[in-house]
C-alpha cells in the first residue's frame, strides 16, 4: 500500500497528537529562502504526517514576516500531497459562534505584497484557482469535524487581510457588506501557492472571536484570541486525526494537475538558474 504524506500547517501544538510514532524534526533548506521553522514528522498508522508552525515555535513571525513559498516549497520536498490549514478567524456573521468551525471554499485576498507565486525570474505561468480549495479535502474535514463533534459550517469565505493590526470597525462593516464569512491574515497567499506546488489543501477554520463588529460583544483582544485557541486546540487535533483514514491513497482531483498547462513562457528561453529553482515544482512538465 503507498503511503499517504498529509502537512499540517498551524499552531506547534497540532503534533501532540495520540498514535503519532517516529517523531523527527526536520530542518529543510529550500530556493526561496528559510521556512517559519523546522517540520516535524511522524507517522500516524500508515500515513506520514508533516507538521510545521507557520508562525515558528514560540510565534516569532507576523503574518506578513512569514515564508509562505519556504514554507509550501519544504512541504514539496517532504512528499506531501495533502496539507491541512490550521487558522483562527474572527467571524462576521452571528451565526459563525466563538467555538464554531468553518471548512471554508473560496477566499478574498486584501494583502499588501506578499510574494504569492513561485513565478517570476524569467519562467510567467498561470493556474486555475476559481475554486481555491481542494473540494475533496474539505468534505474529508467536514466529515471528520462532524465525527469529532464540533459545530462545523461547511464553506464560506475567508476574507485575508495584511494585519498585524485588527480591523477596524468601519473596514469590519464593510467586509460584512461584501458577504464574507470568516476573516484572517495566513492563507493567502498560502493556498495560491499550494495550488502551483499541485498540492491539494483546505482550512480548518477556528472561529475565535466576532471582530469587532458586533457591538454587544467584546472588541477583540489578544487575550481572547489565545483562550478560545486553547480550547480549539484539542477539537483540531481531533478532526485531523478522524480525517486521515477518510483520505484516499491516490487523488482524482485537479489538484494533482494543476500546473500541466500554465507556463506560458516559451521553455527555450527560460533560464537555467530559474529551471533548477523550479525542478522540484513544475519540473515534469519542462521537459
Amino acid at each position: 500500500m503507498a503511503i499517504k504524506t498529509v502537512g499540517v500547517i498551524g499552531g506547534s501544538g497540532l503534533y501532540d497528537m495520540d498514535g503519532l510514532k517516529n517523531v523527527k524534526s526536520v530542518k529543510i533548506a529550500t530556493p526561496f529562502g528559510k521556512p517559519s521553522d523546522a517540520y516535524v514528522t511522524g507517522m500516524l498508522g500508515d500515513t506520514k504526517m508533516i507538521f510545521l508552525p507557520r508562525h515558528g515555535k514560540g510565534h516569532l513571525l507576523t503574518p506578513s514576516e512569514v515564508n509562505y513559498r519556504a514554507n509550501i516549497y519544504g512541504m514539496k520536498k517532504l512528499g506531501a500531497e495533502w496539507i491541512i490549514s490550521v487558522s483562527a478567524v474572527g467571524s462576521m456573521k452571528e451565526e459563525i459562534k466563538p467555538g464554531h468551525i468553518v471548512i471554508v471554499d473560496q477566499f478574498f485576498d486584501r494583502t499588501k505584497g506578499r510574494a504569492c507565486s513561485f513565478f517570476g525570474d524569467g519562467m510567467v505561468g498561470h493556474v486555475e484557482f476559481a475554486d481555491p480549495v481542494c473540494d475533496d479535502l474539505s468534505r474529508t474535514l467536514y466529515a471528520a469535524a462532524r465525527e469529532s463533534g464540533a459545530t462545523v459550517h461547511m464553506g464560506g469565505t475567508y476574507l485575508c487581510i495584511e494585519g498585524p493590526q485588527f480591523s477596524t470597525r468601519a473596514e469590519s462593516n464593510i467586509y460584512r457588506s461584501w458577504g464574507v464569512d470568516v476573516i484572517g491574515m495566513t492563507n493567502i497567499p498560502e493556498a495560491k501557492l499550494a495550488r502551483e506546488a499541485e498540492i491539494c489543501y483546505a482550512t480548518i477554520a477556528l472561529s475565535t472571536d466576532y471582530d469587532c463588529w458586533h457591538m454587544t460583544e467584546e472588541s477583540v483582544t489578544v487575550d481572547m484570541i489565545l483562550q478560545t485557541i486553547k480550547a480549539n486546540v484539542a477539537m483540531a487535533r481531533s478532526i485531523i486525526k478522524h480525517s486521515i483514514p477518510l483520505i484516499g491513497a491516490s487523488r482524482r482531483c485537479k489538484c494533482a494537475e494543476a500546473m500541466k498547462y500554465a507556463v506560458i513562457t516559451d521553455k527555450k528561453k527560460i533560464p537555467a538558474k530559474t529551471r533548477k529553482k523550479m525542478a522540484l515544482i513544475n519540473g515534469k512538465y519542462l521537459k
